[in-house]
C-alpha cells in the first residue's frame, strides 16, 4: 500500500468516524500520517476536546476504525490544539 493509498483509506476511515463524533458536536482531523505510515496525528474538535472519555473514543472508535482501513497503522494519537 503506498503512502498516498493509506491516506486515502485513514480519510475513508474517518469519514466513518465524523457523524458520531459530530452527533455529539464534535469532529475530527487528519493532521499526519508519520513514521512509515505507522501513526496518525489527528485532532479531535468541539465537544471532544473537553470531553472526559475522549481518550477512550480515540482508542476504542477512531484507532480501531483507522486499523480496520490500514492494519499497518500501529497508533492513533490527539494532538492539542
Amino acid at each position: 500500500m503506498t503512502s498516498e493509498e493509506v491516506k486515502d483509506n485513514v480519510l475513508k476511515a474517518l469519514d466513518e468516524i465524523r457523524p458520531f463524533l459530530q452527533s455529539d458536536g464534535g469532529d475530527i482531523s487528519l493532521l499526519a500520517i508519520e513514521e512509515d505510515d505507522t501513526l496518525v496525528k489527528v485532532q479531535l474538535k468541539g465537544a471532544c476536546v473537553g470531553c472526559s472519555v475522549n481518550q477512550m473514543t480515540l482508542k476504542s472508535g477512531v484507532e480501531m476504525t483507522i486499523k480496520k482501513y490500514v492494519p499497518k497503522i500501529e497508533q492513533v494519537i490527539n494532538i492539542d490544539a
